[in-house]
């Protein structure tokens, strides 16, 4: 598991509409006649995962330091609990969040995560 965990005081829930893949474990390659053939190519792969969270103005300072001191601009993976599953996962960032107004003293942020094996 990692070294930094989600901080205790920014939401677990998160917003409806998240995405959960499954990543890239196959190899097709494609045949002169017939059906392409097809083999797993990896047995552990990094899955896409995104959500949105709802965030305080308060809760984006915390967030912000998490992700710009804790994670080292976001290079480093970190523990959370899984909102399908309610398991610990590691999960690791692949772009910068985007912290987007919503309304009065609420901010939405986008996370383009992946789940690590």
């Amino acid at each position: 598991m990692a070294t930094a965990t989600w901080p205790v005081t920014l939401p677990d829930d998160v917003l409806q509409g998240y995405l959960e893949g499954f990543g890239e474990t196959l190899l097709r390659t494609t045949m002169d006649a017939g059906p392409a053939k097809q083999r797993r190519r990896f047995t552990a792969v990094a899955r896409p995962f995104q959500v949105t969270i709802e965030l305080t103005r308060d809760q984006v300072a915390i967030f912000d330091d998490f992700f710009t001191t804790t994670l080292a601009g976001g290079s480093l993976a970190f523990d959370w609990t899984h909102p399908r599953t309610g398991a610990a996962v590691e999960f690791r960032f692949t772009e910068e969040p985007d912290l987007r107004h919503h309304v009065g003293n609420l901010w939405r942020a986008p996370l383009k995560l992946e789940i690590l094996p």
